[in-house]
């Protein structure tokens, strides 16, 4: 039984390790065109926690951080591959399952998250650990904003989907 996240590296982590479940559950299924349908879910349930999740972290997380830490470099690495995130999270969700290069994209997305999540628990939690941020005041922060976001997932996706046409 996991306990419920208490702070807000807590939270970000639960849903990192949510998201490369899900990475690796669509790994599994990558290449299978007659798994398509299912691949089209995963790959969107990736795209909608991803979005929440950046958004959670640019709204909330980061500019306390940024602040606390002072490492603009750091923080500043972390917008940019939150951009490129998002312009392949639009692309994803603009694609099919059969069209060409999804599968690639839905990798590469996964490779570029599993760098950035790697940054943050290696780089960026132990100096906010560190900083005497309250953490359980932003981990409550974070909670409440994911459950406004969740509950809207379809303006969400538009958002995402803006990012491509944009």
């Amino acid at each position: 039984m996991s306990k419920k996240p208490r702070d807000a590296i807590e939270l970000l982590e639960a849903d990192h390790r949510s998201v490369k479940a899900l990475f690796d559950e669509y790994r599994q299924l990558s290449g299978h065109k007659a798994a398509g349908g299912k691949r089209k879910a995963l790959a969107e349930q990736i795209c909608m926690e991803l979005t929440i999740h950046t958004r959670l972290e640019e709204e909330i997380f980061y500019p306390p951080v940024r602040d606390a830490i002072r490492d603009d470099d750091l923080l500043d690495e972390a917008e940019v591959e939150h951009a490129g995130a998002k312009e392949l999270i639009g692309q994803i969700l603009s694609m099919k399952p059969e069209d060409e290069l999804y599968d690639a994209k839905v990798t590469v997305l996964g490779e570029y998250i599993d760098h950035h999540v790697k940054e943050e628990r290696e780089e960026m939690f132990p100096k906010v650990r560190k900083s005497g941020l309250d953490l359980a005041l932003l981990g409550e922060q974070l909670r409440v904003r994911k459950q406004e976001l969740q509950a809207v997932p379809e303006a969400l996706r538009e958002d995402a989907l803006v990012s491509v046409s944009a």
